[in-house]
């Protein structure tokens, strides 16, 4: 099993993405290990702050865009209701959505990296 099919298997959706980038495979899997790059310098920690959040608001609105350009599913419908409930003042909620996303995070992460070292 191959990069893609391993992400088709965590929900990501492959197809989308490829057809984003006008049906250029080998430029998605490029665009996968640049994201990889990106999530590892902006980390999204559920320990933030109740009171000042106004950054990770900003970073989990970046993931979202990014995830969302690469038809990443999980991690763009994850980040949009983080940034939706950051907006509405609410982030206790806002934690507990990153809290159950960030396994499924991880497994995506970790399965682009594996590709990214061969």
């Amino acid at each position: 099993m191959g990069l893609l099919e391993e992400l088709k298997s965590l929900g990501v959706d492959v197809d989308g993405g490829i057809k984003r980038l006008n049906g250029k495979q080998s430029l998605y899997e490029r665009m996968m290990f640049k994201f990889l790059d990106m999530m590892k310098k902006s980390v999204v920690s559920p320990d933030f702050s109740s009171n000042d959040y106004t950054e990770v608001m900003e970073v989990a609105h970046t993931l979202k865009g990014a995830a969302g350009n690469l038809s990443i599913t999980p991690l763009y419908e994850g980040y949009g209701q983080i940034v939706d409930l950051l907006r509405g003042q609410k982030p206790e909620e806002a934690r507990k959505v990153l809290e159950d996303m960030l396994p499924k995070q991880k497994e995506i992460l970790e399965c682009i990296e594996k590709y990214a070292e061969a």
